[in-house]
C-alpha cells in the first residue's frame, strides 16, 4: 500500500514523535474536544484511526513543556520556598558550595518535574472521570479519559506556559489562568458524558481541579525531594 502521509508530517513524527495524527488531534481538541473524547471512548485509543493515542500525545505535549521549563531556567525556583537553614545540613554533608548544590538540585528537578506531576495529575483525575462517566469505563478507559482531558487542558495552556514557571505576580496570574483553562477544558469536553447541567459541570470541574492541585502539591514535594537527594548524592 502506498504511503500517503505528507512528507512534513512524516519528518515531524520521526524527529519529534509529533506527526500528522497528533496535529489533527490537537486541532480537534481545540475546536471540538467532545468529539475527540467520544472517539477515544467508543472506538479505542486511536479513535477509530482518526486521532493519536491520548497517552502518546500527552507525552509529546509534556516534552514541549519540559523544553520550555529548561529554556526558562529550570525548576530551581521551587527551592525558594524552603525554610531558612533547611539546606544547611545537606550542604554540609555534600561538601559542595551552595551555588553548586542548588545547580545540581535544579538539574534533577528539571528532569523529573513535568513527567512526575503529569503522573500525579492522571492518578487524581482518572477515578473521578471514571466515576462520572455515563458508561462503565473500567480502569483502562478511565485512564484514557484522564489523559484525554489532560491533553485538552495542556493544548490550551501551551501558549502561556512559558510565563507560568517561576515566582512572582505574573507567574501567579498565569497559574490562575491555567486552572481556569483546566475547568474550561473539562466543561467543553465532558458535556452529556461527565455532566448534564452546566451548574453540576461547574461543581465537578472545581472538585476535579482541587484534587489535581492537591496531587500537584504532593508531586511537587516529591520533585523537590528528588532534587535534594540527587544533589546530595551527585559528586
Amino acid at each position: 500500500m502506498a504511503d500517503t502521509e505528507k512528507p512534513g508530517h512524516a519528518l515531524a513524527d520521526d524527529v519529534l514523535g509529533f506527526g500528522g495524527a497528533e496535529l489533527i488531534t490537537v486541532r480537534d481538541l481545540v475546536l471540538r474536544p467532545s468529539t475527540v473524547l467520544q472517539a477515544w471512548m467508543d472506538h479505542g485509543a486511536h479513535g477509530g484511526g482518526a486521532y493519536a493515542r491520548p497517552l502518546r500525545l500527552y507525552l509529546a505535549l509534556n516534552a514541549i513543556l519540559m523544553l520550555l521549563l529548561f529554556l526558562r531556567g529550570g525548576a530551581g525556583y521551587m527551592l525558594d520556598g524552603l525554610p531558612a537553614g533547611f539546606l544547611d545540613p545537606l550542604l554540609a554533608s555534600s561538601g559542595k558550595s551552595r551555588d553548586a548544590f542548588i545547580a545540581d538540585a535544579d538539574g534533577w528537578m528539571t528532569l523529573v518535574m513535568v513527567p512526575l506531576l503529569s503522573l500525579f495529575y492522571a492518578l487524581a483525575a482518572a477515578p473521578l472521570l471514571r466515576l462520572w462517566d455515563k458508561a462503565d469505563l473500567g480502569w483502562r478507559r478511565g485512564f484514557r479519559a484522564a489523559f484525554g482531558w489532560l491533553c485538552a487542558w495542556t493544548v490550551l495552556i501551551l501558549p502561556i506556559a512559558w510565563w507560568g514557571y517561576g515566582t512572582g505576580p505574573l507567574a501567579g496570574l498565569v497559574s490562575l489562568a491555567i486552572i481556569v483553562l483546566g475547568i474550561a477544558a473539562f466543561l467543553r469536553m465532558g458535556r452529556c458524558r461527565w455532566f448534564t447541567s452546566w451548574f453540576g459541570g461547574a461543581g465537578k470541574a472545581l472538585l476535579l481541579m482541587i484534587c489535581v492541585q492537591i496531587a500537584g502539591l504532593l508531586g511537587g514535594a516529591l520533585v523537590v525531594g528528588i532534587g535534594l537527594l540527587g544533589a546530595a548524592a551527585t559528586p
